[in-house]
């Protein structure tokens, strides 16, 4: 399954019915506290109810003592599955699904006692008419009742299958006034329904931001007692410690059995009332308390906090792909708050690429908080959630537009850098990283050739989308009139009527197009290799993420994403040559370096 969107009512800020709507890979942004946090909160409230727990003062303050409802829609479902019996069915045959094919499940807390009481239904265009709105409730024999009540044969009719009743029940009315309405699911026979679907459920994990980051927490301790656990399970360890217990039982015994004698010296009957034994058998995976230290001895706690943020990260990761992988078949949902927090900018970068392969993932969802104008501005436009407070002080979310995006850099303060005399247009942002890593190479075996990775004259503009940073560079750059350069791949035909219409111009803007088929020729196999472990050999005008993809059995777009990532950083001045022997390469480095 996959999350669709989450609706809140009447929870913390969200006084009114608010929905959000979730991606592979999803950032609400935002100032401080205007309900960012609330939402994944919310979600943790919904999949778990543990590091976040459900309690009346999540009520809206306007209504204490009210409902709250937090409402999950889901996509990608399965196809047939054991529901209430063991047989087969669906959620459609079930009327379980809404009319646009989701799954959507509703909780209800009712906020009146110290522990909110949860209720659980389907939203779903379920029958309404009386006498078949009701058959999810009923169990085998209330069904079968059903079946004589209403004067429905029984023939072809699977008695011992419940669905097979539903299906011959709800077959013979000629209306069933289907209705978007709540259909109860945890009370009575029903919970036997949610038990399955909450089988069904995404595996949500969430990394809040306000935590002291410290190796007791339990993202470290809990895989750290599994791993102790599972060492002493191991046969060898087991006969090892054996040993000890059978050596330990005979000093304790020989001990116990003189102190037995000397006893019965003194008092024969008190003596023969009295009998050693050993009191219970140790428990070892008590006796193992895990510190984590660093090369030099340096506990983590001693160390900065956003070193001990970043472990802990990779042990939240860690820890929820085991939780996946004992839930098979499920997906995961990794929440993480404010993952820029005590990081330097290099290491939100690779958070950063981090999350966004882990969102490429087919079973993982990633869902960001921030208020960082420099970690959004590396996040895809797409992936942003705007959110804010209207006017009434209520909070408010927008998906991503072109309005959401000037609102959202206006909020943050996102600015165009006014160091900048040329905008380099691209296709795409995984070209700003070939182009990128490419120059860095070369000038680094030839320091008068250009870094456009650091050049502050130069800025990116992505043609077809990009990030937050691509964005504010072509709508506050690019009407001031910067000259532009232009760089398209040979790969589709009408690029050609793009360089000449760019070349056309007088105003000092150019366009080439790469005499390689597309960007991704001018890698060398051998950094394919050192990046992404796999052996491929390719021309110059073969379709190289396609090649590569089918060695590693990659997605073409996760494909372009790793050859940026990955492969394109271990390009050296060398293996450029050894790909682009004419210089093509470095003669349009030096054609940019001289219109500047």
């Amino acid at each position: 399954m996959r999350l669709i969107a989450v609706t809140l009512k009447n929870f913390r800020g969200y006084r009114d019915a608010t929905e959000v709507a979730f991606d592979r890979l999803t950032t609400l942004i935002g100032r401080n506290d205007v309900g960012k946090s609330s939402v994944l909160e919310a979600l943790e409230i919904f999949f778990n109810n543990d590091t976040v727990k459900i309690d009346p003062s999540d009520c809206h303050v306007s209504d204490a003592g009210g409902t709250v409802e937090i409402t999950c829609a889901f996509g990608d479902l399965p196809g047939d599955f054991v529901l209430d019996a063991q047989a087969q069915t669906s959620l459609a045959r079930e009327y379980l699904l809404d009319a646009d094919g989701l799954l959507r499940v509703k909780k209800t807390f009712r906020c009146t006692t110290a522990k909110p009481k949860e209720e659980v239904f389907v939203v779903a265009n379920h029958p309404s008419a009386a006498g078949y709105s009701d058959l999810l409730e009923q169990n085998n024999a209330g069904l079968k009742k059903r079946l004589t009540d209403l004067n429905i044969s029984a023939d072809g009719v699977q008695q011992n299958s419940n669905p097979s009743i539903r299906r011959s029940i709800w077959e013979s009315c000629g209306d069933l006034q289907l209705t978007v309405r709540d259909v109860p699911v945890s009370k009575e026979d029903s919970k036997k329904i949610w038990e399955r679907l909450s089988e069904l459920m995404p595996v949500y994990a969430l990394f809040q931001s306000d935590r002291a980051s410290k190796d007791s927490d339990s993202e470290v301790q809990d895989p750290m007692k599994l791993a102790i656990a599972a060492a002493i399970a191991e046969p060898l360890i087991q006969q090892r410690l054996n040993e000890v217990v059978a050596a330990v039982r005979a000093k304790a015994m020989e001990l116990a059995t003189r102190t037995h004698a000397a006893l019965a010296s003194i008092d024969p009957s008190l003596a023969g009332q009295l009998t050693p034994e050993f009191k219970a058998e140790p428990r070892w995976a008590g006796l193992f308390g895990i510190a984590l230290n660093g090369d030099q001895g340096i506990p983590i706690n001693k160390r900065g906090s956003g070193v001990r943020r970043l472990i802990l990260v990779s042990f939240f990761r860690a820890e929820a792909d085991r939780k996946r992988t004992q839930a098979t078949g499920r997906s995961i949902i990794y929440a993480i708050e404010e993952p820029e927090t005590s990081q330097h900018p290099h290491n939100q970068k690779i958070l950063l690429e981090a999350f966004q392969d882990l969102s490429a993932e087919p079973e993982c969802q990633v869902l960001l908080t921030t208020h960082s104008p420099g970690f959004a501005s590396y996040l895809p436009l797409e992936s942003f959630r705007f959110v804010r407070l209207n006017a009434t002080g209520r909070p408010e979310i927008a998906d991503a537009t072109n309005a959401t995006w000037e609102k959202m850099v206006d909020t943050l303060g996102v600015v165009p850098d006014n160091r900048v005399r040329r905008l380099i247009c691209v296709e795409g942002p995984t070209d700003v990283l070939a182009l990128r890593c490419m120059s860095s190479a070369l000038h680094l075996a030839d320091p008068t050739i250009i870094d456009l990775s650091s050049d502050p004259r130069i800025a990116f503009v992505v043609l077809g989308g990009g990030t937050l940073s691509h964005w504010v560079n072509e709508h506050y750059l690019r009407p001031l009139g910067r000259p532009e350069i232009h760089v398209y791949d040979r790969d589709v035909a009408t690029y050609a009527q793009s360089v000449a219409d760019v070349n056309a111009r007088g105003d000092g803007s150019w366009a080439v197009q790469t005499l390689k088929l597309e960007v991704e020729n001018y890698l060398h196999p051998d950094a394919i290799q050192e990046g992404l472990g796999v052996v491929v050999a390719f021309g110059d005008n073969d379709d190289v993420p396609a090649i590569v993809g089918a060695a590693g059995g990659w997605k073409a777009n996760t494909t372009k994403r790793k050859l940026a990532r990955y492969a394109f950083p271990k390009m050296t001045a060398a293996r450029i040559n050894a790909r682009d022997p004419g210089g093509e390469f470095e003669a349009l480095l030096r054609r940019i370096e001289a219109s500047l």
